[in-house]
């Protein structure tokens, strides 16, 4: 009979894991990089995310992470909906000015936007965008999880993708 695996307790300093030492291995992880935006009676905001994936297709349903403390994070709660702009290279400014400390409206200035269904804006130029409803929210550390329901897709037809690696942009 084996016996079953024990993990070290969260508490257990010797054998945690650093947050610098995390986020350096977490650099190694590519990812599509995104801006997220909703709108509503919580007012119009967005952010860039790469903490997106898919969970299901049944229903369609994806996984967002918000940063607590980002300025869109009042809004995106309250709103209930969103959407996730998957961004093409020749969005990396826009995804600099919707990651940084640039007032909501500037981002927004910066781009042209579609509203969807839900009311959030869709870049009107993304590669594919997810309008979404928020299902179910998880607090976890700094970040409050979202899983999203997916009520539409708008999908482009740009064959390139962002993607942020080892803390720079990159195409592929």
């Amino acid at each position: 009979m084996t016996q079953p695996h024990t993990h070290p307790s969260s508490n257990d300093e010797s054998r945690a894991v650093s947050r610098e030492n995390f986020r350096e291995a977490m650099s190694r992880l590519a990812a599509a990089v995104n801006i997220v935006t909703t709108d509503g009676t919580g007012g119009r905001a967005g952010f860039t995310a790469t903490a997106v994936c898919s969970v299901t297709d049944s229903p369609p349903t994806l996984l967002v992470c918000l940063n607590r403390n980002s300025s869109a994070s009042a809004a995106c709660l309250e709103n209930g909906v969103l959407c996730v702009n998957t961004l093409h290279p020749s969005h990396e400014t826009l995804s600099n000015l919707f990651g940084g400390k640039t007032p909501m409206a500037e981002r927004f200035d910066s781009a042209d936007w579609a509203e969807t269904a839900s009311g959030s804006p869709r870049l009107a130029d993304a590669i594919v965008a997810f309008d979404c409803k928020v299902e179910r929210m998880a607090e976890v550390g700094t970040h409050t999880v979202l899983f999203c329901e997916v009520i539409d897709i708008a999908a482009g037809d740009r064959p390139e993708a962002l993607l942020y690696f080892a803390r720079r942009y990159h195409t592929i």
